[in-house]
């Protein structure tokens, strides 16, 4: 697995004249809360942080964030990005606690499309209904992504949510909730033109 490590000073001034001298300086504007201590205002590097969300991995990991010299593990929770420029604004992180389970979005690695039997056999397409997944689980079984085979589904099959095989101690958030476990993740459609009549 990939290990993400943050610089980060912490920072007085507040607001939006302080957030905007910062990015002209380069900066970036933050906050780390959570973990039953204090939110802490913090400045981060931003060349730095967009050279890290360039990889899928950094937003489903647990990150290491070095603030003022001391170590803290913690997740990005949130981000925003300018509207149109390629410029991030600001950038909010949770501490992780060991014995907290967290909710985190983790994406879906969809495999063996090409191996598919609805596909190679059937002459179907795939059609993809979400594309990553909110989850909860102990940081310690946080995975990377959570891998979906595609290989024996057939034309007309698809898969829903309550159907994912998910790693130990990761479980589905919305369904933890009480959400419908019967919402689809991925299905095999039949070709074009198979359902019409013959004299279509």
């Amino acid at each position: 697995m990939e290990k993400f490590e943050i610089a980060a000073v912490t920072r007085a001034d507040r607001g939006k004249g302080a957030s905007r001298r910062l990015r002209r300086e380069g900066k970036l504007p933050g906050v780390v809360y959570g973990g039953h201590a204090d939110p802490v205002a913090i400045t981060l590097d931003h060349n730095d942080m967009v050279l890290h969300c360039a990889h899928e991995a950094f937003y489903s990991h647990i990150l290491t964030l070095k603030l003022d010299g001391k170590v803290e593990r913690v997740v990005l929770k949130d981000m925003q990005r300018h509207v149109y420029k390629p410029r991030i604004l600001h950038m909010d992180f949770q501490r992780v606690s060991e014995t907290e389970a967290l909710t985190m979005r983790v994406p879906l690695h969809f495999i063996n499309e090409d191996r598919c039997v609805g596909v190679k056999m059937g002459g179907g397409s795939i059609a993809h209904q979400i594309s990553d997944l909110e989850i909860t689980c102990l940081p310690k079984d946080l995975p990377e992504y959570i891998e979906v085979d595609l290989e024996a589904m057939n034309v007309g099959d698809t898969l829903h949510l309550g159907e994912l095989k998910l790693p130990a101690g990761v479980q589905v958030a919305s369904i933890l909730h009480g959400g419908d476990p019967m919402l689809p993740v991925v299905t095999v459609n039949a070709p074009k033109g198979a359902a019409e009549g013959e004299g279509a």
